[in-house]
């Protein structure tokens, strides 16, 4: 099999991750509908776990550490490892509450920060450096989000159209969208 160049896969990574980042928003906030958002976060969690366990099992990377052999972690690995894991955990539980009272792509647009957070934080700590491309870049992800988040609320669903659209294989045109301004 032909390996792909380091970067097609974390371009494809990256839009696999967004499909995901998408789903729990939809998906997350028909979850929600009467339901504790840290009970949900901790029930995500769970099956994150469960998933990813699976995983190191079957590629036998859980296998290599705890036996000692091969790749290990060392203290200052497994302390960063450990904080990002703290600010993964908080990022969930403020993400799935802001869901549970905002619209999806609000909170997801706001969620978005990240990205300039991220740009900001890597030149301070990381000592990387972007060009006009890269900021410019960061100031329209801001504006985007700034428009986005700023949007009216979109207008309730009843719980009949949701019933449908989480239970069945309805075409998105079918739900009506949010009441115009």
């Amino acid at each position: 099999m032909k390996q792909m160049s380091p970067q097609l896969s974390w371009i494809g990574l990256g839009f696999v991750s967004a499909l995901g980042a998408a789903g729990v928003a939809v998906l997350g906030k028909v979850g929600l509908k009467g339901v504790d958002p840290t009970l949900a976060t901790t029930l995500r969690s769970v099956v994150m776990t469960i998933v990813l366990l699976g995983l190191c099992l079957a590629t036998g990377r859980l296998r290599t550490p705890v036996a000692g052999t091969g790749a290990s972690i060392d203290a200052r690995a497994m302390t960063f490892v450990v904080l990002a894991a703290l600010c993964g955990a908080l990022s969930w539980l403020a993400y799935f509450a802001a869901l549970g009272i905002g619209g999806a792509a609000q909170v997801a647009a706001i969620d978005r920060l990240s990205l300039p957070l991220v740009l900001i934080f890597s030149v301070l700590f990381l000592h990387e450096h972007y060009g006009w491309r890269g900021w410019l870049g960061v100031a329209l992800v801001v504006t985007g989000i700034f428009l986005v988040a700023s949007d009216p609320r979109p207008a309730a669903r009843d719980d009949a159209a949701v019933t449908t659209i989480s239970t069945s294989s309805v075409a998105a045109a079918d739900w009506p969208g949010p009441t115009p301004d």
